[in-house]
């Protein structure tokens, strides 16, 4: 990481900029990513309705003296969301938000992936997630072949389903 990296729960006021780090990292990830389905005022409104008081959903981000670099949302056993701005990319900002997730799951998460994504299946590879299931896409909205990978846990035995 180029500058200090503070990984800390989101709150109210980062919702806008974690939707800003949402399509940015959406739209520099094309065409290994189809593009998203949801205009920016959509995405705009998904990120900033999220609860954050519930527990339901964690989100944290990463903070650098360029302000909110990349986020990381936790759902129970599932990693739903973990973006690095483009211009953080390749800084371990992304690293450092997975081992935060395997501290805060340490029986194990899984999360989806387009199959399409070679780059983020090779990061999540490298850092000990194995792919589990391979799908058509139906499932998604964007109706894209996509991957189930799952970090096993601590243990390496793997009790998600």
């Amino acid at each position: 990481m180029t500058s200090e990296v503070v990984l800390r729960h989101a709150t109210e006021e980062d919702l806008s900029a974690i939707a800003e780090v949402f399509l940015a990292a959406r739209a520099a990830s094309f065409p290994a990513m189809p593009p998203s389905i949801h205009p920016p005022g959509e995405v705009h409104a998904f990120y900033g309705a999220l609860d954050l008081v519930s527990g339901e959903r964690e989100t944290w981000v990463a903070e650098d003296a360029r302000g909110i670099v990349a986020f990381v949302e936790l759902k129970g056993d599932w990693l739903d969301d973990l973006y690095v701005l483009p211009e953080a990319q390749g800084e371990g900002i992304g690293s450092a938000l997975l081992d935060l997730a395997k501290s805060l799951r340490p029986d194990g998460f899984s999360l989806w992936v387009f199959e399409s994504n070679t780059p983020a299946r090779a990061f999540y590879a490298a850092h000990g997630l194995v792919e589990r299931e391979l799908t058509d896409g139906s499932g998604n909205e964007e109706k894209a072949p996509d991957i189930r990978m799952e970090w096993p846990g601590r243990s390496g035995v793997g009790g998600l389903p």
